[in-house]
């Protein structure tokens, strides 16, 4: 599938159905702290596959580099451990770094995918539900588009839904 010219994009307040992962992830951040309007599901599933890729390139370093400069030793029980290098301390503040600057925009993007299926985002907050709360909103994320969710665009219901 070709990428829409730009001029041809739904402007940022509607989704943008059938994005790509560069489309997604350009939005994900132009939307940065936008909690009105909608995500459609591809443009959230881009945008949360790049957040873990991300994720996985600063921590699997990390944990490699924490484990290979570390140092060995046992615990209580007499249990072999190995306590992080220092090192690890590095990668492990660019993770926490990154983490604290997509964590505003990624609830944002949660709450606008929730809206997407005509939910509010208050939904969200099941997410805090210990053991069951994160299952809880991923599942709302993956239901489908809904016509009615245009009630959260700026425009309100009037506003034509694109398909």
């Amino acid at each position: 599938m070709s990428e829409l010219p730009t001029s041809a994009q739904p402007p940022l307040d509607a989704p943008l159905y059938g994005a790509s992962l560069p489309q997604a992830v350009t939005r994900f951040f132009r939307k940065y702290a936008t909690f009105s309007g909608r995500a459609s599901r591809s443009e959230y599933w881009w945008a949360t596959l790049f957040l873990v890729l991300v994720a996985l390139v600063i921590w699997i370093p990390g944990v490699i580099v924490g484990v290979m400069t570390g140092t060995p030793g046992t615990d209580a029980y007499g249990r072999a451990t190995t306590t992080p290098g220092p090192l690890f301390a590095v990668f492990a503040v660019i993770g926490i770094l990154f983490w604290l600057a997509v964590l505003i925009p990624g609830i944002a993007l949660t709450v606008r995918r929730l809206h997407d299926a005509n939910l509010s985002g208050w939904f969200y907050l099941l997410g805090l539900i210990p053991s069951v709360g994160g299952l809880i909103v991923l599942i709302l994320t993956v239901l489908p588009s809904n016509p009615l969710g245009a009630r959260f665009d700026a425009g309100g219901p009037a506003q034509a839904v694109q398909g």
